[in-house]
This record gives C-alpha cells, sequence and structure tokens, in this order.
C-alpha cells in the first residue's frame, strides 16, 4: 500500500541513495519515495521538514516512518543492522567528521534501521553533536541485557 501512494504521488515508489555504513563503505539505501523528484538530485542538500516537495502522502510515511520499511531489505543483505547508528550520505559523513572529530567512530559497527540518538528524540534537524555522542555512547556501553551505565544515555551537550 506505501509503495502504490508513493508511486501515486511521486511518480516512484523506492528512492535510492548512497549512505556510508560499516568501517566506512558506502552502499545503496533504500525509502519508500517520499519526495517528488527535483530536477537533479543534489546530494549536499540537508532535506528536512518543510521541504515543499513533501505532499500529503510523503508527509504521512515520514511521520509515521513508514518511509523507512524498505530498509529492512537493507537489513537483510547486511547493510544495515536493526540497531545502530543511522547512516548518512557520503557528503554529510565528510563534513560532520570534520566538525567533529569523535563522528567517524560512528562507523565502527554496522548502521541501523533505529538508534539511541533517535529513540531518545535526536532526529530530523537536531545537533549533529548530540547525535553522534549518543550513539558513540550506545556503541561503547549496549549489552545483551541493556545499557551497563545507564538506561538514559549521555547527559546532551549545550
Amino acid at each position: 500500500m506505501c509503495a502504490l501512494a508513493s508511486r501515486w504521488e511521486t511518480g516512484s515508489a523506492l528512492f535510492r541513495q548512497t549512505r556510508i555504513g560499516l568501517d566506512g563503505r558506502p552502499f545503496t539505501l533504500l525509502k519508500f519515495c517520499s519526495l517528488k523528484p527535483a530536477e537533479s538530485e543534489d546530494t549536499t542538500m540537508w532535506n528536512i521538514g518543510a521541504d515543499l516537495r513533501v505532499g500529503p502522502v510523503g508527509r504521512w510515511l515520514r511521520r509515521l516512518s513508514l518511509d523507512e520499511l524498505p530498509q529492512l531489505w537493507n537489513v537483510l543483505r547486511g547493510d544495515m543492522s536493526l540497531v545502530g547508528p543511522r547512516p548518512e550520505r557520503p557528503f554529510f559523513v565528510d563534513e560532520f567528521t570534520r566538525q567533529f572529530p569523535w563522528y567517524r567512530a560512528r562507523h565502527r559497527v554496522p548502521v541501523g534501521l533505529t538508534g539511541w540518538a533517535q529513540i531518545h528524540g535526536l532526529r530530523g534537524d537536531t545537533s549533529i553533536a548530540d547525535r553522534a555522542h549518543f550513539d558513540n555512547f550506545y556503541i561503547e556501553n549496549w549489552s545483551m541485557w541493556g545499557t551497563s551505565r545507564s538506561c538514559c544515555g549521555p547527559p546532551v551537550r549545550s
């Protein structure tokens, strides 16, 4: 149903984009298309929230995170895991690594469909420094029985 709704609104069911995964290796991430296509897809534009190309179906898919469902195929392929730092586009990995030296440490584990930063509300247009801090905290403290130090993660930097 999501694929049909995406195709009806945008002309395409799936969106493919290069992201950076484990050990800095690129892979093709899949999502349901929630934006009407631009004349040239800009790999350096941060598409968050109020993009005018998002129609009602796209807003609904994004609000419920249904646009992320095709990433289960990425999980089955081994490109991603269910839990881990969210993958980012190559341009932004390079930018964030220059700004925050600890950013690249997030890539020492498989990227995930959801991560510690996201479940603590750090998604969309939020601090990259805080997201990297939460992701690295999770990587360093996870266990099969829960995190070892704290259930809530590190304090958010101001």
